[in-house]
């Protein structure tokens, strides 16, 4: 009897890392496979390469975030499940762990490996760097998949319109664009989710090394406001010319102006329908300002957080107004 109950923490332990190891096994990521998350290849879409290489990026920002919040949630875990005695304690312990293993785990590692403040600061310096370059990857990944998805459907609409594609038939290719769509939508999701969980560790690590440094960036970010169209306009899925139109707008209709890039204006109709707009074709006052993306060698610390805080915001962006448009579109007209 004594035996058993010496063992008990012991196999509560185990059971605690059994446990997270299902969890985890459950979770999108490094931890499913490739064809579980996008599914297998039937030879039918054109776009297939896209969507792989969307998916990899994610790669990249899932396995660190996944890490740290494992060590967390094994280490409170454990804590919990032992001090309390019970398996609610330990599930207790495995979310505060979790959550600390995510914000705070990155920075006490850096304080772990780095001698001095200068070499922390060349850490977090070159760890941002390469999660802008990731980012950027991942914006064009995604960029040019909504293209290739709403080309298709461009495709579809013009062979039914032509008679090529019976109306049947063009109605079942269209739903199945549109499921591939929510699928790829789905992706950017998790990846998005992801990004915004690394952006918690970035934004401790840049505190604790120049305090105000995260809130300088956050004041970047450029207040929502009302504006009215001073032309007619195509509503776009990004901000880009080339970019698949999404809707239209008006002459002196009304819109909420919530951010700036590339010339370009993100704006959300009264109906809820988000795009972007060419600034030049909107009125009422100065456009908002236009948060840089930029990250030159030589720029100072606030500088770099706020590159990779535009960078992030235009990435959730880019969801965002994707999931309006994939919702809308995609449906026969004629």
């Amino acid at each position: 009897m004594k035996r058993s109950n010496a063992a008990r923490p012991f196999r509560r332990g185990v059971c605690v890392v059994a446990a997270l190891a299902l969890l985890s096994g459950c979770a999108q990521g490094p931890f499913s496979t490739q064809s579980a998350r996008i599914g297998q290849d039937d030879g039918t879409d054109n776009c297939r390469p896209l969507v792989v290489a969307l998916d990899s990026t994610g790669n990249y920002f899932g396995a660190d975030i996944l890490q740290g919040a494992a060590i967390g949630a094994f280490t409170g875990g454990l804590a919990g499940g032992l001090i309390s005695g019970d398996w609610r304690g330990a599930l207790i312990g495995a979310g505060a762990g979790a959550a600390l293993g995510g914000a705070a785990g990155y920075w006490s590692s850096v304080q772990r490996q780095a001698r001095d403040q200068t070499a922390m600061y060349a850490q977090v310096r070159g760890d941002i760097l390469r999660e802008n370059v990731a980012i950027d990857r991942t914006q064009l990944a995604f960029d040019q998949l909504l293209d290739c998805r709403f080309r298709q459907a461009s495709t579809i609409q013009a062979d039914a319109t032509a008679r090529r594609l019976d109306r049947a038939s063009a109605e079942a290719w269209m739903r199945l664009v549109k499921s591939r769509a929510e699928r790829d939508l789905a992706i950017a999701r998790t990846i998005n989710g992801q990004i915004a969980g690394r952006a918690a560790q970035f934004e401790v690590a840049a505190e604790n090394l120049d305090p105000g440094a995260s809130t300088s960036a956050q004041l970047r970010r450029a207040p929502a406001r009302p504006s009215t169209m001073r032309t007619a306009a195509a509503l776009k899925l990004r901000p880009d010319a080339a970019a698949p139109d999404i809707g239209t707008l008006a002459e002196r209709q009304t819109v909420t102006v919530s951010g700036a890039r590339g010339g370009y204006v993100l704006v959300e109709t009264p109906s809820g329908q988000r795009g972007y707009a060419p600034a030049e074709a909107l009125s009422g006052g100065p456009s908002p300002s236009e948060p840089s993306a930029a990250s030159p060698a030589g720029e100072d610390f606030r500088s770099l957080a706020g590159s990779n805080a535009a960078r992030r915001d235009n990435f959730a962006q880019s969801v965002s107004v994707s999931e309006k448009a994939i919702a809308g579109g995609f449906e026969l007209a004629g």
